[in-house]
């Protein structure tokens, strides 16, 4: 196996921070090619000199011999004193620099300068001790603005969300987060697969959603609701049920997701069956098929444990969180089935017209006879088609008055 190298690089925003002195951090998420997703810190005066150390190591490239030959990206130098307008305008212009950076020659975009640049560092893991009165400040940048790479309309200060630690929680690598009862995180980044990346004051890591609950009320706002016609997807990975509300399903299996909830065990239904699933091992029928090096990767990732499993639960909500049954799940898709199957009969004979006899040449509505009982198993018959005079008088005034336009011309 290769060296690894970056093949995505995402810049989410930046932070202001206050000690030991006012400055600001620029936040990336790196995504290497084990798989391993990366957040890193990096001041702007330090990207820069990042910058002119490639440039002197690639000079044909940096154009210093021939302007013509020049591919490296430029970065405009640093200001003296940085502002939080400064900081923001910058956003747009570093999210393009590193897009250009991974699109550059192997020889560069995967030199052992830049790959050792964008390494986790140790203060990446242990930031600095936070300011005893003010706290740091994220911005962060939304997704579609950093693809269109302009600085006009980056979004403002976001507050991050706010959790509360249920029950204590002990990690089981490096990049988990170990949590108390009752500590307080702030939500970073939520992922399907039902690992938030989290923040508790000075310390950041991965934190299974089921051990959080929001401060307002016991209920998630962000929660999807129930999609009972079904999503198709494929299990790239066997799960054997741990639980009675849980699917046992062998990899390769057609399966249909019907809710998607936010602590990665989606519920999805197999023929009548339905069950929770883990999301990390589904795959969307219209994406990608993976090579084996990273799904043999997945392989060894666990799913997040669920909230059914954690001991000695203590909440600060007097309401339960609402929880939707799989009797509740089979018995909706049964009544949609039998809405499906229903055939569509009006429950009243059409109107039929038929003329007086007593000459005048009225037009007289009528509802034909009830059907014997012999006729009951008879397929409904198609109602004939109505007269022109009869669709004149019932429809309105505008409709008339362009069948009179057209019929004259």
């Amino acid at each position: 196996m290769g060296e690894t190298y970056i093949r995505h690089m995402e810049l989410l925003g930046f932070e202001r921070r206050f000690f030991p002195s006012q400055h600001y951090v620029y936040m990336f998420l790196v995504k290497w090619s084990d798989l391993k997703e990366k957040l890193i810190y990096r001041k702007y005066p330090d990207i820069y000199t990042f910058h002119k150390s490639l440039k002197e190591m690639f000079p044909i490239e940096a154009g210093d011999i021939d302007s013509k030959d020049r591919i490296i990206p430029h970065l405009p130098a640093p200001k003296w004193f940085a502002t939080q307008r400064t900081t923001e305008t910058r956003q747009g212009t570093l999210a393009g620099y590193c897009q250009a950076l991974l699109s550059l020659p192997p020889k560069i975009s995967r030199c052992q300068l830049l790959l050792s640049f964008f390494q986790v560092q140790p203060e990446d893991e242990t930031p600095p001790a936070p300011h005893p009165f003010k706290k740091n400040e994220t911005y962060l940048m939304s997704k579609d603005n950093s693809r269109s790479n302009t600085s006009a309309e980056i979004t403002g200060p976001i507050i991050l969300e706010s959790y509360r630690a249920i029950g204590d929680y002990s990690k089981g690598t490096k990049y988990e987060l170990s949590l108390h009862t009752g500590d307080t995180v702030e939500v970073v980044e939520k992922s399907p697969n039902g690992w938030w990346f989290c923040q508790c004051e000075s310390r950041r890591g991965w934190v299974p959603a089921s051990y959080l609950e929001p401060l307002e009320g016991p209920d998630e706002t962000e929660e999807p609701e129930p999609n009972y016609e079904g999503e198709l997807y494929i299990t790239i990975k066997a799960y054997t049920a741990a639980q009675e509300d849980e699917l046992t399903l062998a990899e390769g299996e057609t399966i249909e997701v019907i809710h998607k909830l936010l602590d990665g065990w989606w519920v999805v239904r197999k023929g009548e069956e339905t069950g929770h699933y883990p999301s990390m091992f589904l795959r969307g029928t219209g994406e990608k098929r993976m090579p084996d090096s990273e799904r043999n990767a997945i392989r060894r990732e666990t799913p997040p444990p669920r909230r059914s499993t954690i001991r000695n639960t203590q909440s600060i909500h007097s309401q339960r969180r609402q929880r939707i049954t799989q009797d509740t799940y089979r018995r909706r898709r049964y009544l949609q089935q039998r809405s499906q199957r229903r055939p569509l009969v009006a429950t009243q004979p059409p109107l039929q017209e038929k003329r007086s006899n007593n000459g005048n040449g009225d037009l007289v509505t009528s509802r034909p006879a009830p059907a014997s009982q012999e006729s009951g198993n008879r397929l409904p018959s198609v109602p004939p088609r109505p007269s022109h005079e009869l669709i004149m008088e019932r429809c309105t005034e505008i409709t008339r008055k362009k069948a009179s336009f057209r019929s004259a011309s």
